[in-house]
């Protein structure tokens, strides 16, 4: 028999990354903040290395590849040099091609099981929130691409699933500073609403006339208190209590007003 030659190996692409600002934080202590070489195999998108670097997908809003922006299916080549950015907040970059093909034209969100305290921060701050602590990964997901909403998680495999457009890595570990996470990186203080969402229901709050709620609150409120609203999903009734006075000031502080 003939002898057969043996089959050409395919040499793996190496290819230099570097990640800037809060990207870092996914990422081996020895690849922060620095520039670093990857071997990569052949045929692997943009999008595949920087999740098996560590960073979900949904993190990232800017890739330029030898200076040139490009899409996450941007097939890697030897030698290439890769940046990857995260959200934009002090500049325009819309004349770039950002990864994802159009922003949400609502901010709505959705929050896993660890995010309860944070989602009631949102909804008190008027930023329509889905959570239930019954929500598995699939679930969050779905509901997300559905209805066009961010998904908040600590959990950086979820926001690696490949059907995932939009989701934030929350790094902070207490609903006030999560939140606040959450503001900044999201420019969110010139859109909040607060106190006109249900904080149990996350459905709208409206006025409601005191006269048809004496019945509803305990005694001597309605003597205090003169402005109320009601939630027409759960029936709760809010007033400006001590309560009231203490959420207001967690809002101050989220929009920068308690100077």
């Amino acid at each position: 028999m003939p002898n057969t030659p043996p089959a050409a190996t395919t040499p793996p692409v190496t290819a230099a990354f570097r990640f800037y600002e809060e990207l870092n934080d996914f990422l081996a202590p020895q690849h922060r903040r620095r520039e670093f070489e990857a071997r990569c195999a052949r045929a692997a998108t943009v999008k595949h290395m920087i999740e098996a670097l560590g960073v979900p997908h949904t993190e990232v809003e800017l890739i330029l590849v030898n200076g040139e922006s490009v899409g996450f299916d941007h097939l890697l080549r030897d030698g290439d040099r890769i940046s990857i950015y995260p959200r934009f907040e002090t500049f325009d970059i819309t004349p770039l091609l950002r990864v994802r093909p159009q922003p949400l034209r609502q901010t709505r969100f959705i929050a896993d099981a660890h995010l309860g305290g944070l989602a009631h921060l949102l909804r008190l701050t008027g930023f329509d929130t889905l959570y239930d602590n019954g929500y598995d990964d699939p679930e969050i997901v779905a509901i997300a691409e559905r209805e066009g909403r961010i998904a908040l998680t600590r959990d950086r495999e979820l926001l690696k699933r490949r059907t995932l457009t939009h989701g934030c890595f929350v790094h902070a570990l207490k609903p006030e500073q999560q939140a606040a996470e959450i503001f900044t990186r999201l420019d969110l203080a010139r859109s909040a609403r607060p106190f006109s969402l249900c904080l149990e229901c996350n459905a709208p709050l409206r006025p409601i006339d005191k006269a048809l709620v004496a019945e509803r609150v305990p005694p001597g409120v309605s003597d205090r208190q003169s402005r109320f609203s009601t939630c027409d999903r759960c029936r709760r009734v809010f007033w400006e209590g001590s309560h009231w006075r203490r959420m207001r000031q967690i809002v101050d502080r989220l929009l920068g007003n308690d100077a």
